[in-house]
């Protein structure tokens, strides 16, 4: 005998694809860790904002749950608009400051960096180079960052220049790195997709082209506006100079969007076969069993594949800016 569904109930026991990939790929004040019983258990993080008044608000994101229009001092969190915060009464957004689980993640991923870095910096500190290799994490780190510093900084520089820069560098290589991996821990704390906010892999691609550009020697801003062209190519029409010029922006944009397209991309589709999971037991408990197995074994496959590409992302994000900045070392050959 079948029990017929009404359509209302239809559509509150269907899952929400949609709301499962975004949810958990966009920024957030604050940071959701399940939901049990039909209640969300979420850390509350600080909301700082600067009312259109000009008073300064500070308060926990909990407050919003308080009332039941989610509305506190008057301001809410608007759904519809890419879950910000914003003011009663008012189009634009308030000032904001607040913590945001990307902030919180950046934060961890930093701490992390310290308690590896830290006592690799007071082993060497200890021993002298006659006392032998490290080993362990001391050694495992010590590989890690000769391959990066030898065969990217050093070779996309050159020898004169890179170790100017190798600083800057290995720290992008080991920030990016870490944060990758750590958006592919499902639960607290990990889980956030900070690479995958382009606004993050926007201030990276801006450090890296303020450091192409205000360090630039006079070589390289020569290349620029009077490029080894033809004559009738850069005057009287700058054709060549404004190609180049162009090319300073595009250069840093390549590298912003390449790193957020690529992590995002990752998150999407391993939330999405999640999803496909809960889509077919929806439909048949038969039909659920069999595609669920197919997507588990994607799942696994995907982040595998996530994890290289988790490096792999890093190492073409360092070696492209290490090649940028090299760029803008070019020797005069006589």
């Amino acid at each position: 005998m079948t029990i017929p569904v009404n359509a209302e109930e239809k559509e509150e026991s269907s899952v929400d694809v949609k709301e499962i990939v975004l949810g958990h790929m966009s920024d957030a004040y604050e940071w959701h860790i399940t939901t049990w019983g039909g209640h969300h258990i979420s850390i509350p993080l600080p909301v700082i904002v600067k009312s259109h008044e000009g008073g300064w608000h500070v308060f926990s994101s909990s407050r919003f749950h308080e009332s039941e229009n989610h509305h506190y001092m008057g301001f809410y969190v608007d759904s519809k608009r890419q879950g910000k915060i914003y003011e009663e009464g008012y189009d634009d957004r308030p000032w904001d400051f607040s913590i945001t689980k990307d902030v919180v993640q950046i934060w961890i991923n930093v701490l992390i960096l310290l308690l590896i870095f830290i006592p690799c910096a007071r082993w060497y500190k200890r021993h002298r180079i006659e006392d032998g290799a490290p080993k362990g994490m001391v050694g495992m780190m010590e590989v890690l960052v000769m391959s990066i510093n030898d065969d990217v900084i050093k070779a996309s520089i050159g020898e004169k220049h890179y170790r100017k820069y190798s600083p800057y560098l290995l720290t992008v290589f080991f920030f990016l790195l870490v944060t990758n991996l750590m958006g592919l821990i499902p639960i607290f704390p990990g889980g956030a997709n900070v690479t995958g906010n382009i606004t993050i892999t926007f201030i990276l691609a801006l450090l890296t082209f303020l450091i192409t550009n205000i360090f630039g020697n006079r070589e390289y801003w020569k290349e620029i506006f009077w490029p080894d062209v033809p004559v009738w190519m850069k005057c009287p029409v700058p054709l060549m100079p404004v190609i180049e010029l162009f090319g300073i922006f595009t250069k840093p944009f390549a590298l912003m969007v390449r790193l957020f397209a690529n992590m995002l991309g990752g998150h999407a589709v391993i939330l999405s076969l999640t999803a496909v999971i809960f889509i077919t037991f929806e439909i048949n408990a038969i039909v659920g069993t069999s595609l669920s197995l197919v997507s588990v074994l994607m799942m696994i496959f995907m982040n595998a594949l996530e994890l290289l590409v988790a490096f792999i992302q890093a190492y073409v994000f360092t070696m492209l800016s290490a090649v940028f900045i090299g760029m803008a070392h070019p020797e005069h050959e006589h």
